[in-house]
């Protein structure tokens, strides 16, 4: 039924925003001088948003004068909102990406009342940077927007006036600055020059100075100054099946913290997390047995971006915080296991940035990675491919990425 659904309201999107709107919305609006209107869309969360900033920079640079729009969820408006390269802002509640149960139609209404608006803007190019995101490309054909370029994957391809072929190993970061260059050639611009690499096109987010001090103020108060190193473990994740042990984690900061010559001497530990995750970070903590962490859970985008870049080192799964971590080229250390690290690997420094593999297949999983974070409260049981990343490896990684490899080797055995 939601299928049936799904492909009549399209069909009726393609009746309404046919070629005689369209062709009225190129005599209305078609610039593809410095002074054109450019929107991109992004429905996603933190990391995928953070790994959208390059595309930014580069767009800025090639053309200067041209007024660049993002239109992103509630949720991730703060990773770009400060973006010197953007002229506006703008958020709505995209289906799909709530877990609050919705009418049917829902989805619809929005996508119409929604593309009305954008109409109105008088936009002359437009891309949908989230690969599969078919209503984004729907939206943008009923807004009238003359160049519309995305991924040719169906059932958005209609609705796009340029499209490439979808290359689902390469990096996000990649396939962003790729839709970019063929934005900008749809214009009659050079592309953008490659290789598409982290130290041509990097990441971007800078924390402001208020930002700063409230993590001076924040680590103060708990006895930490401004000589003391810090290592920030972020655990937490939108996906369960992405978690490590908690056990795990208190071990390894027992071991940083008894191993402190890695780093410095006096090293202290913070764990962040979302509210929500206010209960992991606390069962970390209380499994901690030489290492007393400050745990930070109701900080700003900002303010975490500010503590990452303070910290010595960052530890974490594949979450959002990680690549925020990149963007202040704070070393890293990321845990993967179901999610494919071509795609959602750290986009920076190869040297400053390691991650760990899981190599443990799930019983039902086709490979490793699946690519599936769908999983069930009943089936996560049977899903333990991060769970299964013993300490150790995590203890020499660290190792490896501060210059400790020596240290390493006389690390404790399993507990």
């Amino acid at each position: 039924m939601k299928r049936y659904l799904r492909s009549l309201m399209l069909l009726l999107a393609r009746l309404i925003g046919g070629p005689g709107a369209i062709l009225a919305a190129r005599k209305a609006h078609n610039r593809t001088g410095e002074r054109m209107r450019i929107l991109l869309v992004r429905p996603d969360h933190l990391g995928d948003l953070v790994m959208v900033t390059p595309v930014l920079n580069a767009l800025k640079e090639q053309v200067p004068q041209a007024e660049i729009s993002m239109l992103v969820g509630p949720w991730s408006r703060e990773v770009v909102a400060r973006h010197p390269a953007l002229k506006n802002v703008e958020t709505c509640i995209f289906p799909g990406f709530q877990r609050a149960a919705q009418n049917p139609l829902a989805p619809y209404v929005l996508l119409f009342q929604l593309a009305g608006k954008l109409r109105r803007e008088r936009y002359d190019l437009a891309v949908n940077l989230r690969p599969d995101f078919w209503w984004g490309a729907a939206l943008l054909y009923l807004a009238g927007i003359p160049r519309r370029v995305g991924y040719a994957i169906e059932p958005g391809k209609p609705f796009l006036t340029h499209m490439l072929p979808f290359v689902e190993t390469e990096h996000a970061s990649v396939s962003n600055l790729r839709l970019a260059s063929t934005a900008l050639q749809s214009v009659q611009r050079a592309p953008l020059a490659e290789p598409f690499r982290p130290e041509h096109y990097p990441l971007r987010f800078t924390p402001t100075e208020q930002e700063k001090e409230w993590v001076r103020t924040q680590l103060e108060a708990q006895g930490i100054g401004a000589e003391v190193p810090l290592v920030v473990i972020h655990p937490g994740t939108g996906g369960a099946v992405k978690l490590w042990r908690a056990e795990g984690w208190a071990r390894c900061a027992d071991w940083l913290v008894e191993e402190g010559c890695l780093l410095a001497a006096g090293t202290r530990i913070v764990l962040t997390g979302t509210p929500k995750e206010r209960p992991l970070l606390e069962e970390i903590a209380g499994k901690m047995k030489r290492a007393v962490p400050v745990l930070m859970s109701e900080q700003s985008v900002g303010q975490l971006a500010a503590l990452l870049a303070r910290a010595e080192l960052v530890l974490g799964v594949d979450n959002g915080p990680l690549h925020l971590a990149v963007a202040q080229e704070t070393l890293t250390l990321g845990l993967f296991g179901p999610t494919d690290v071509r795609i959602f690997g750290p986009w920076g420094r190869e040297e400053r940035h390691a991650v760990i593999l899981s190599g443990e297949r799930c019983p039902g999983c086709p490979l490793i990675p699946c690519g599936r974070l769908d999983f069930t409260e009943d089936e996560l049981a049977d899903h333990l491919c991060v769970k299964r990343i013993s300490e150790e490896q995590v203890e020499q990684a660290i190792a490896r990425l501060t210059g400790g490899d020596e240290v390493a080797g006389g690390g404790r055995g399993s507990a």
